[in-house]
């Protein structure tokens, strides 16, 4: 069976009808825990035709009842705090009011860019991102020793691997706030499946793909991806133990 181009382009332009209404939709006033990450697409350049490295921005959303929700898609031209701060604002301007916790991946600016848009807001590196960071310094017969205390690791890997130290030093007032809260809500912190697991649906969409023709192309599909994982319903495990830490933490902003 041969499908006509103009069938391929009206099926095309439902699918972005779709995504832009999906990512202008309203969304919930307050977000207990958001989890910013990027994936890295190739697309092909309309101006040189090279094929490019492109970042595109996924935020997940946990709601008061645990439940996932992916609040945006974003690809970025020019990596930057205007660019992230223009993440926070299209949250902001679509009715987020509050997001208590942000986990972010370490890039710099990135912290200041959300706390401009929601100044009462945690930020907290991912720790995740950072050890898998760290341990691509080293050798493998050295990765289970190496995964020790900062300041004791530095005193005895520092002068073979002088370049984890310093990146987790840069970024270390978005590390230590999970240290403060209760066990509850600092694993949820600490685990990361729910965007481990979004990342993997859409790798798995689009590894089959080498390149991509157009931005427009990258994020049709990466849109399937995003909406075959939500259909699964996906929760935060053990969530009502970090409910409950949530309301005693935040209780005016939790219970709003």
């Amino acid at each position: 069976m041969r499908v006509s181009a103009d069938l391929i382009s009206r099926v095309t332009d439902a699918v972005l009808k779709e995504v832009s209404d999906w990512q202008n939709r309203a969304l919930e006033p307050m977000y207990p825990l958001v989890l910013l990450d990027a994936l890295r697409v190739k697309i092909r350049d309309a101006e040189s035709r090279m094929v490019k490295n492109k970042a595109v921005y996924v935020a997940l959303g946990v709601n008061s009842d645990g439940e996932c929700e992916v609040l945006g898609l974003w690809g970025a031209a020019n990596e930057g705090a205007k660019f992230w701060l223009s993440i926070m604002n299209n949250l902001r301007n679509r009715g987020v009011e509050d997001i208590l916790i942000a986990v972010v991946d370490g890039l710099k600016g990135f912290p200041d860019a959300i706390n401009a848009a929601f100044p009462d807001t945690t930020v907290q590196t991912c720790n995740v991102h950072l050890m898998r960071h760290s341990l691509n310094f080293c050798g493998w017969k050295d990765r289970k020793a190496v995964a020790k205390a900062l300041d004791a690791f530095e005193d005895e890997w520092g002068h073979k691997y002088p370049s984890i130290a310093p990146s987790w030093r840069r970024v270390w007032q978005e590390v230590i706030p999970s240290f403060a809260f209760p066990p509850a809500v600092r694993k949820i912190i600490y685990t990361t499946n729910a965007i481990e697991g979004l990342n993997r649906d859409i790798r798995k969409t689009t590894k089959t793909r080498g390149s991509f023709p157009t931005d427009d192309a990258a994020t049709k599909l990466i849109y399937l991806a995003i909406r075959n994982f939500e259909k699964s319903g996906r929760c935060v495990r053990e969530w009502v133990a970090a409910r409950n830490q949530f309301a005693i933490l935040y209780p005016e902003r939790f219970n709003r």
